[in-house]
């Protein structure tokens, strides 16, 4: 598959869950801390491959941690939060959003590990 129908696919998995959103289904309600687009993180943050996890934190819990989620947005999911819009961009690879840029492969991730 192409990059452009992989980055398809992950956007119709992870739905309208955007940094800053809040959501709700029979688990409860979270809100989206960050979108981890590569797939070795994420992997490694859900302990199974996968090609992407949010981030995100129980609202309802009070003093709950953000946790990792490979979940699929089903019909079953209900947006309370939009996103907000963004006035930035998160680099597809990592995950890290940066003020006024406008998406992409952030610099750090270009470069590669350092060693």
């Amino acid at each position: 598959m192409g990059t452009e129908v992989l980055r398809r696919v992950v956007d119709a998995e992870i739905g309208p869950r955007g940094v800053g959103a809040i959501y709700q289904n029979v688990d409860g309600a979270f809100e989206v801390l960050a979108a981890v687009r590569d797939p070795e993180q994420a992997t490694g943050l859900l302990r199974r491959r996968a090609g992407w996890a949010l981030i995100v934190k129980d609202v309802l819990q009070p003093g709950s941690e953000p946790f990792a989620i490979g979940s699929v947005w089903t019909t079953s999911d209900h947006l309370v939060r939009e996103a907000p819009a963004a006035v930035g961009g998160q680099c597809s690879k990592c995950g890290g959003w940066f003020e006024g840029w406008s998406g992409g492969v952030c610099d750090a991730c270009k470069q590669g590990p350092r060693a």
